[in-house]
């Protein structure tokens, strides 16, 4: 079983779940596409949306090249600290967008982790 792989669709999955999110919202407060601004809820939702979109870019990439590199079960572990500051981060920002730090700083921790550990790989290891 590839713990990493297992994450990494996790990840995508979880986008993918925060894109419903802003599709029952644009229902639920009648914002009808293509608009990209109206109730505040659907903003929030929408937000989420981008900034776990920015994240995945850094993300995906990292954690795959660095599972080259150093343990599975490792990487694949500070995948699951990402996913969960994901969760935390929508939960706060849909209930107050300024209580949002701790969730972002467990996706932007990890993700620095994941390229640090990618980089130190690539630079100083063979593949596995």
């Amino acid at each position: 079983m590839n713990y990493v792989h297992i994450v990494a669709l996790l990840a995508i999955a979880q986008f993918l779940a925060f894109g419903v999110l802003v599709g029952r919202m644009r229902e639920k407060y009648g914002v009808k596409a293509p608009a990209m601004t109206g109730h505040e809820m659907f903003e929030r939702a929408l937000r989420v949306q981008m900034n776990t979109l920015e994240q995945l870019v850094c993300f995906l990439p990292a954690l795959l090249i660095a599972s080259l590199y150093w343990p599975n079960a490792v990487i694949a572990g500070i995948g699951v600290v990402y996913l969960a500051g994901r969760l935390l981060y929508c939960r706060q920002y849909l209930a107050d967008p300024a209580s949002r730090a701790p969730g972002f700083l467990l996706s932007v921790i990890p993700n620095m982790a994941l390229l640090l550990a990618a980089l130190a790989g690539a630079l100083l290891r063979q593949p596995a």
